[in-house]
């Protein structure tokens, strides 16, 4: 008989090891059974009882329009006679609207609105408190206990503002998230997670509205401030114009037929229009100006448009019950043969030391 080869010994007894392993094994099915049962059954619970979060989503396209255009640049002296600015004030840029979002101001305001709640307008900042048991915890608190934010801005207090500063932090830190999704079509993203869909969806309705409009104003200030004042002097001087074709005509009515010889007749006349002439000549230049000055407030508005709103229900990271019993039982089982591992493991090095013994 030939002896047998390495490789045949080598698999032989990888094989009875194996054999061993699965005999040790099914004498441990009891403890496997248990913990992945456990696992299984503590998965569920959790699934049960935790409350999902729920994520409400806006995206918007933001376009940034240029302060000058090849075509408007030959204007800007004209405005400038005037005292005006032709250009926007660039009190915000590109990225900044993303620092308004976390701002206090913006926070402020969009927790101090009205949301309508089974039928009850409710502010955001008391919804806030309710859905995460804030509240609760001011019980023993005499100056918390009984808060109010339904009152006056101007009747708040330290205590107020400091409530609100605290909730604007875990906003910031925990709930709300600004981005851009495409740095090249300048689409931004607003997400606002919380336990209740209802309060999501409608902090993230109500902080675009007054984030974008706050932004639009701001922007537009300076173009706004010139086009109004321009047009107040528009009409001023066509009132003055008017008056001034009135008065010659006035003037011409009371001498119909002067005489030639006598030229102090026609000063009176001669007077108003000069009157006519100037005040055209005025009214003229500022209505030049007041169009400049519309082109511009067309031209540097920037446009925000609205991609998709957030809408019910909302997404949420529910967990189902069969995923949590799979998933508690894979826990369990890589548990138990954790600890199947450790148990061979001290059995071998107890072997180990009593042959060295």
């Amino acid at each position: 008989m030939t002896a047998p080869q390495p490789d045949e010994v080598f698999i032989k007894d990888n094989l009875q090891r194996a054999r061993k392993l699965w005999r040790y094994l099914l004498t441990r099915w009891l403890l496997i059974t248990i913990i992945c049962g456990l696992c299984a059954a503590l998965s569920l619970i959790y699934a049960i009882y935790r409350k999902p979060v729920y994520t409400a989503e806006c995206t918007f396209v933001l376009e940034e329009k240029g302060k000058s255009a090849a075509g408007l640049g030959q204007y800007s002296a004209l405005a400038s006679l005037a005292g005006l600015d032709a250009g926007s004030s660039g009190l915000f840029e590109g990225d900044n609207i993303f620092e308004l979002y976390k701002s206090r101001l913006m926070l402020t305001k969009t927790l101090l609105s009205r949301e309508a709640y089974s039928g009850q307008n409710q502010l955001l900042i008391e919804k806030y408190l309710e859905i995460t048991h804030i509240r609760d915890s001011w019980k023993n608190n005499p100056g918390l206990k009984n808060i109010r934010f339904d009152i006056p801005r101007e009747q708040f207090t330290v205590v107020h503002d400091s409530v609100i500063k605290f909730i604007v932090k875990d906003l910031n830190k925990n709930l709300l998230t600004v981005d851009k999704r495409d740095k090249k079509l300048g689409l931004i993203s607003v997400k606002m997670r919380a336990t209740d869909q209802k309060f999501a969806k409608a902090f993230t309705d109500q902080i675009v509205q007054n984030v974008n409009s706050f932004y639009i104003q701001t922007k537009n200030k300076g173009n706004l401030t010139n086009v109004s004042l321009l047009q107040r002097q528009t009409d001023s001087i066509r009132r003055i114009l008017n008056f001034s074709l009135g008065a010659a005509a006035a003037a011409t009515d009371a001498t119909p037929n002067p005489n030639p010889n006598l030229q102090v007749l026609r000063v009176p006349a001669q007077k108003k229009s000069i009157d006519i002439q100037s005040n055209s000549a005025m009214y003229a230049e500022v209505v030049k100006n007041l169009e400049v000055a519309k082109a511009t407030l067309q031209r540097e508005t920037p446009l925000i448009q609205v991609i998709d709103e957030p809408l019910l229900p909302l997404d949420s990271d529910a967990i189902s019950k069969r995923s949590a019993v799979v998933t508690g039982a894979f826990i369990g089982f890589v548990i138990s043969m954790i600890i199947v591992g450790m148990s061979l493991i001290s059995k071998y090095l107890k072997r180990m030391s009593s042959r060295h013994d």
